[in-house]
């Protein structure tokens, strides 16, 4: 008898965990998953531009781009409301933006104080506009060489003192992973977890997972899935090349049988397309003005293709 390759067992167990939810708990799998889309990597354009894209392509959610870098920068309130509403579109959360100058980790005082103040800033927009969670990252995305041997201590200390904003607000805190090449610390669910326990607060209890930044640091992306269970509350997606999906070789049917296998198709949990192109770094197209007719083309192939391999996974 042949042997399977390790990926295959991996997604075996999957097939089996998703196969027995199905045959047990068919309500279970009623409810699609809801789908958003982050539009920091849509870059300047104008929130009203990107707005009528998601609608056209027939999302519900947006997941804001977290620009309030300081108090007179940013998406304003009245108008981001009043656009979001004009499309039919809720907010799922805010994709925070952490940089050597704002982060929790940095050995200056002044950098960890620009991260309190930008985090408690995009809570409180991210409540006011009716998201549900902001993304937080241990340290500087950008910077993947540690400052020292103290940076876990400097980063949950100072998340910690900001902490309070997140229950008071009622919005979960999400740590995210990232790869190695970005960032210095937390890569892994399991680092993700470790972090959460050590700061220690009921307002960081969350993790926002990345399909992309999984694939270079896990060892399978649908079992780091079900590893981060009922902690994670959205996931970024993007195709092995951090392109659309359905461009690349992600096992795009065996990630979707392990969000139903977490429950992850419950309210307030959704998966959120960041497909950000190739690259050492992303933050390039945070800044540019792009082609509106390639993100269209993005947006809408994006969004079939998912909703394609949804519906015949659950056939």
């Amino acid at each position: 008898m042949k042997s399977l390759q390790r990926v295959d067992e991996w997604r075996k167990i999957v097939d089996d965990k998703f196969a027995q939810l199905k045959d047990e708990h068919p309500e279970r799998l009623q409810r699609r998953l809801a789908m958003s889309w982050s539009n920091w990597g849509f870059g300047q354009e104008a929130l009203e531009v990107s707005a009528a894209r998601l609608a056209k392509a027939g999302l519900g959610h947006i997941e804001l781009h977290g620009n309030h870098y300081g108090p007179d920068l940013g998406y304003r309130l009245s108008d981001t409301q009043r656009i979001l509403a004009d499309h039919g579109l809720a907010v799922s959360g805010v994709c925070g933006m952490y940089s050597p100058e704002s982060e929790f980790a940095s050995t200056s005082h002044a950098a960890r104080q620009r991260a309190i103040g930008y985090t408690r800033r995009e809570v409180e927009f991210c409540a006011q506009v009716g998201g549900t969670y902001l993304l937080v990252v241990p340290g500087a995305v950008g910077r993947p060489d540690a400052y020292d041997d103290n940076e876990w201590h400097r980063s949950t200390q100072t998340l910690r003192l900001v902490a309070d904003a997140f229950t008071d607000a009622g919005i979960k805190g999400a740590i995210e992973p990232i790869r190695a090449a970005e960032v210095s610390l937390v890569r892994t669910v399991a680092d993700a977890v470790a972090y959460i326990e050590a700061v220690g607060h009921p307002g960081v209890q969350h993790i926002n997972g990345d399909v992309y930044h999984m694939q270079v640091e896990e060892a399978n992306i649908p079992l780091a899935v079900i590893e981060a269970g009922d902690r994670l509350v959205n996931l970024h997606l993007a195709d092995s090349n951090r392109r659309g999906l359905g461009h690349g070789s992600l096992d795009v049917d065996t990630l979707i049988k392990a969000l139903y296998v977490i429950g992850h198709n419950a309210p307030g949990r959704f998966v959120t397309p960041e497909p950000l192109g190739p690259g050492a770094g992303p933050y390039p197209a945070m800044h540019s003005l792009q082609d509106p007719a390639v993100l269209d083309e993005l947006v809408f192939g994006t969004v079939a293709y998912w909703r394609e391999r949804e519906e015949a996974v659950l056939a």
